[in-house]
């Protein structure tokens, strides 16, 4: 039987997961990476600690499947998305730490872009909204602060890609500098109908064309690795996709209707829409979902900035619990929040109210107050803001909603998936695999590789989905609801 050895490299960590042929993972090695703050609201990696961690996971795993390498049929991708990299074109030397798609340095610019009139012409381009989530912002700011950069890139010195770009890069020797569609298509430098970086967002930006990378169809092939030296021959490199996006096409969400729910450091909500772009008009964003042989198809997507971040911020540096796998039993030992309410804007507020601006609060603490409530409030915010994008979702999408998915790590959480599944109401389906991204990534290249011959087949290979039903009772989740649109409303009224 082939294997899929799949490259999670993800916003807290990088992982090496190994697949068989009908996409079940058999053993997985992890290493963390340092979160950087130079500044208040910056967030940077080291690239060169990721690259580290890369081959250390791959190492680890290439010695406990030694007796399979044989049967290596190619390598997968999946990456955080909007985090940037600006590189040497012929070493892949980092010339600056990673920019995370945290990092809130782009606001003064993408206000200035907003006065000036630009984002309705943006937002048809992309299908996203001028906000520094996205990579460009950070871009034109990197391009403008350090002296000498912008020459670098004109003269083909210097190139700019995402995670996956820089990883595929360093893989290949240097040999090959390209993307795939889901990730090109977060940087705001790329025309989603059109398949193609426009020379209107490009000049926008101050980002010159010639340091963007070659993009491919998410189940293309990227050139070979041997990962320096660690696999005894060269093997494909092929599927790649941004993380959530890769998760989408782990849950087997083929079809228009079908959305599934990454939970991670942030949470990304994507509905599947079909082959045809549908503009959003409200707090939701239009993204590629992936692209293959048959085209590209796209899907709406609710972006939540802060999700498990808020339950690591309370292990550390706050220090109310000594590990995040905690959270789901404190949570549990009260009958309810007691009033608290957490409202994670520590990177401001993505949908539905996109307010860069806004920062958290822990509202309606008492002298009764205990750590048990606030993690809980932690706990409930993710599930808050999950079905504030939902409903948002279901008011502007075209397509009736099938159902709903779910993987990351956080879905181990019991407490949190049965609490997602009343406040949503609706069944919660959990993947039996936290590593959806890698999963994702994996039947992608199978795809691309020949192994599967279509979707349909993919969709038909084994899962085993944990089923959370709803059972709150109907007053419980409007008290709920309504305790938390009230803490949210005082978050916004105070940063207006």
């Amino acid at each position: 039987m082939p294997f899929i050895l799949a490259i999670d490299q993800s916003t807290s960590a990088t992982k090496a997961v190994w697949f068989d042929a009908h996409g079940r993972c058999l053993d997985r090695a992890v290493r963390e990476h340092r979160q950087l703050h130079p500044h208040p609201g910056w967030v940077e990696h080291d690239l060169d600690e990721i690259w580290r961690n890369t081959l250390e996971v791959t190492r680890e795993l290439v010695g406990r499947h030694a007796d399979q390498l044989d049967n290596l049929a190619g390598v997968s991708l999946t990456n955080q998305r909007e985090t940037i990299a600006v590189f040497d074109r012929a070493s892949g030397r980092p010339l600056t730490n990673a920019i995370v798609w945290q990092c809130r340095r782009g606001e003064g610019i993408c206000r200035e872009l907003a006065d000036a009139g630009c984002e309705p012409r943006l937002k048809r381009l992309t299908g996203l909204r001028l906000d520094t989530y996205f990579s460009a912002s950070k871009l034109k700011w990197l391009i403008r602060e350090l002296p000498g950069l912008r020459g670098k890139l004109v003269g083909g010195e210097a190139v700019i890609g995402t995670m996956d770009t820089w990883l595929v890069h360093r893989l290949t020797g240097g040999r090959v500098l390209a993307t795939d569609h889901t990730n090109a298509c977060r940087t705001l430098l790329f025309d989603i109908r059109n398949l193609q970086w426009d020379p209107w967002l490009c000049e926008l930006f101050d980002v010159p064309p010639v340091a963007l990378p070659e993009v491919r169809p998410s189940t293309g092939h990227f050139g070979e690795t041997t990962f320096d030296g660690l696999l005894p021959r060269a093997v494909p490199i092929c599927g790649v996709l941004g993380d959530s996006h890769a998760s989408l096409f782990a849950q087997r969400c083929y079809e228009p209707g079908m959305a599934k729910v990454t939970f991670g450091t942030g949470s990304s909500v994507l509905l599947n829409t079909g082959s045809d772009m549908r503009d959003s008009a409200g707090g939701s964003v239009s993204t590629l979902a992936w692209v293959d042989q048959a085209g590209p198809v796209y899907a709406l997507e609710g972006i939540i900035n802060c999700s498990a971040a808020s339950i690591a911020w309370l292990k550390d540096p706050v220090g109310l619990l000594e590990s995040s796998r905690q959270a789901g039993e404190l949570a549990a030992a009260v009958p309810d929040n007691g009033g608290v309410y957490l409202v994670p804007a520590f990177a401001g507020l993505g949908a539905p109210h996109w307010r860069p601006d806004a920062r958290a609060a822990i509202v309606g603490l008492t002298t009764h107050s205990t750590r048990h409530h606030i993690v809980r409030a932690a706990e409930e915010s993710i599930a808050f803001q999950l079905r504030d994008v939902l409903q948002m979702m279901r008011a502007e999408a075209a397509v009736p909603l099938r159902s709903i998915r779910a993987d990351g790590g956080p879905t181990r959480d019991r407490f949190l998936m049965q609490f997602t599944a009343d406040m949503l109401g609706i069944a919660l389906e959990v993947s039996d695999l936290p590593d959806g991204s890698a999963q994702g990534a994996a039947l992608a290249g199978l795809l691309g590789l020949g192994l599967c011959s279509s979707l349909e087949e993919l969709a038909s290979l084994p899962r085993d989905p944990v089923r959370y039903e709803p059972r709150m009772d109907t007053a419980t989740v409007e008290r709920n609801a309504a305790g938390w649109a009230a803490a949210l409303k005082r978050v916004l009224l105070k940063t207006e």
